[in-house]
């Protein structure tokens, strides 16, 4: 297995960092969660965490929840940020690249998902689409030049509904306007996300740039992703079952820490849990679908993307 030869039997930990001082890291959707668990852990090793949400009351709450843990000169600041809204994704990185001096890793954290009924973005995406894919796409490309310049990396939170669902971009009905169900329009966001990640890796080394891009996922974790989202039987499904079957958020944020701050990790790969179908258990590499790292699919989509998001970028 993977995680026993790499990281020992206990898989990855952030036992593992060494001080952070003096590196930036910019986490999206960061005030709960995963996200929120994953700016404790860089915080608590001396980093800089830039936290980007949709929220300005809960992000200042979440503030003033880490300054207490850690000291008022915690390094930790906000800039709003909606991946629902492309102008708002534009205003927040213009502001982020105003008052941020370097970025060493973008963390692409945020996600909506399960949304019971079809929603359509004010730009006139489904809104699982738009907020996990087009948003973060259009934030990747405009803050990529800063992250080059720092030599950082770009860390893209997948899900191993990837390989669930349809299995594929549907390019003829990307917001499935003929047939919409939450799950299979999750799982296509979440593929196109990963597609995304791969195919920017693959861009990156035909281009000699010096930026990282890994992805991981968060395997079942107890979180709030959920909450505002996902019709009522699923919420109380979810409710019930999670004490069961999923990990705490704490352990769920570790595979995106190790993508942000730990060296010789593969880029082809996929790193999460690697226990009870990849759900659970120690932080390691875990099987990939080759559907994934379909090259004519991730082509296509980076061009649809780049038409949608009226960005035209090249690594």
């Amino acid at each position: 297995m993977p995680t026993e030869k790499h990281f020992g039997p206990q898989g990855w930990t952030p036992d593992r960092i060494g001080s952070l001082q003096g590196k930036t890291y910019v986490i999206t959707g960061a005030n709960a969660g995963a996200g929120f668990e994953a700016t404790r852990a860089l915080l608590s090793k001396g980093a800089k965490v830039v936290m980007m949400n949709r929220n300005a009351d809960k992000s200042a709450a979440a503030i003033e929840t880490l300054k207490r843990e850690f000291g008022r000169d915690a390094d930790v600041t906000f800039v709003r940020l909606d991946l629902a809204v492309l102008d708002s994704v534009r205003e927040a990185a213009s502001e982020l690249l105003d008052t941020v001096p370097q970025i060493d890793a973008l963390i692409c954290n945020a996600a909506i998902a399960q949304v019971a009924k079809q929603e359509i973005t004010v730009d006139g995406f489904e809104s699982q689409l738009g907020v996990n894919h087009f948003g973060h796409f259009l934030l990747c490309g405009l803050l990529f030049d800063w992250i080059e310049q720092s030599h950082g990396r770009i860390v893209v939170v997948g899900s191993n509904a990837y390989k669930m669902g349809l299995k594929k971009i549907q390019f003829e009905d990307l917001n499935f306007d003929k047939n919409y169900t939450a799950w299979n329009a999750y799982a296509q966001s979440k593929l196109a996300q990963m597609m995304f990640a791969y195919e920017l890796q693959r861009r990156v080394e035909a281009s000699s740039k010096h930026v990282q891009v890994r992805v991981c996922h968060p395997g079942a974790s107890r979180t709030n992703l959920l909450n505002d989202t996902a019709s009522l039987p699923m919420k109380m499904l979810w409710k019930v079952i999670s004490p069961f079957i999923a990990q705490s958020a704490e352990r769920g944020s570790w595979p995106e820490v190790m993508c942000a701050t730990e060296d010789g990790l593969k880029p082809q790969a996929l790193y999460g849990p690697t226990k009870r179908a990849e759900t659970v258990g120690p932080v390691g590499e875990c099987p990939l679908e080759p559907l994934a790292l379909n090259q004519e699919a991730a082509t296509q989509l980076w061009s649809v993307s780049e038409q949608k998001v009226a960005l035209t970028w090249s690594p």
